[in-house]
């Protein structure tokens, strides 16, 4: 296989024309539920890669993390005020 000129990509030509296929033959509800199942497993491999950087964190924390990391670190440290301004 020669080196792949996008280094994030590591699916040789064949195979991903094989997926394409694949996909342009699904239904668009299909299509829809593969993108939100790949979207909840990368979800959860985000949620369990920090709980294993961060065992001391709570679950708050976890997801705050998270926010930071998807959503950026402004709108992580909004949400930090919201909540201690809840009590919470």
């Amino acid at each position: 296989m020669p080196p792949a000129t996008d280094p994030t990509n590591d699916t040789a030509a064949e195979a991903e024309a094989v997926q394409l296929e694949c996909i342009r033959r699904m239904s668009p509800l299909d299509r829809l539920r593969a993108a939100c199942r790949m979207s909840n497993r990368g979800r959860r491999l985000a949620f369990e890669a920090i709980r294993a950087r961060h065992p001391e964190a709570d679950e708050t924390e976890v997801r705050l993390r998270y926010i930071e990391l998807a959503y950026g670190v402004e709108l992580a440290a909004d949400v930090r005020l919201w909540l201690r301004d809840r009590g919470r």
